[in-house]
C-alpha cells in the first residue's frame, strides 16, 4: 500500500473518485493513498451517494483535508469496512491529538450534532475506491460542521496530521494482509 501526500492544493469536485486517478496523476501503481488539501464542491451530478442525491444535499466545503484510497480488488463490502476501519483510524488520532471525544456514525464522525467528515466508498470495473473528506474550514457549509482548525490545529499542521493519517491506514493495511499469511488452516 503506497502513501502519498501532495503538496500543492487540489480542490475534490467528485471527479477524482475515478480508477486509476492516482496512478494517471501521480504515478502511484497499485493499493494507494492519496492526501491533499483543498476546496470540496461536489455537484449532484458528480455524487456516487444516491441516497445524497435523492435529498438534493450537494457538498460542500471552503477547506478540506481529502483521501482517496483505492484497492484493486472488487469486493465492495470489504471497501466499506475499510472505510469504517479508516474513519475509526481518523477518530483514533484526532482524540489522541486534540484531546477531544468524537462519535462515529457510519462512516461519518461527529462532535456532538456538528460533522467533521464525509465519506462514501465505491466500486469501478477495477478497483474499489474510498474518499473521505475532513473539514479543515466550518464556514459556510451546508450543515453544522467542525473544522479542523476548530479542534485546535494550525494551518501548517494539517497536511502533516493528513501525512500521519494515511501512514496509519497503509500501515494497518499492510498489519492485515501479514496476518492472513501466519496462519494455519483448520479442518
Amino acid at each position: 500500500m503506497i502513501a502519498q501526500v501532495l503538496k500543492l492544493p487540489l480542490n475534490y469536485d467528485g471527479t477524482q473518485l475515478s480508477s486509476l486517478f492516482a496512478f494517471r496523476n501521480y504515478g502511484l501503481q497499485g493499493d494507494s493513498i492519496l492526501c491533499f488539501r483543498g476546496k470540496c464542491q461536489v455537484a449532484l451530478t458528480e455524487m456516487v451517494d444516491l441516497a445524497d442525491v435523492r435529498e438534493n444535499a450537494p457538498i460542500f466545503s471552503e477547506d478540506m483535508l481529502h483521501f482517496i484510497i483505492e484497492h484493486f480488488d472488487h469486493s465492495l463490502e470489504t471497501t466499506v469496512v475499510r472505510q469504517r476501519l479508516f474513519i475509526a483510524i481518523i477518530k483514533e488520532i484526532i482524540e489522541e491529538k486534540t484531546g477531544i471525544t468524537f462519535s462515529r456514525r457510519g462512516d461519518d464522525l461527529f462532535r456532538g450534532d456538528f460533522k467533521l467528515s464525509v465519506s462514501i466508498a465505491t466500486a469501478s470495473p477495477v478497483s474499489t475506491m474510498i474518499h473521505t473528506g475532513l473539514n479543515i474550514s466550518s464556514l459556510n457549509t451546508p450543515v453544522p460542521t467542525i473544522g479542523l482548525v476548530d479542534l485546535g490545529l494550525s494551518e501548517e499542521e494539517i497536511l502533516p496530521f493528513g501525512e500521519i493519517i494515511a501512514q496509519k491506514y497503509a500501515s494497518e493495511i499492510k498489519s492485515i494482509r501479514a496476518a492472513r499469511c501466519k496462519v494455519r488452516g483448520v479442518n
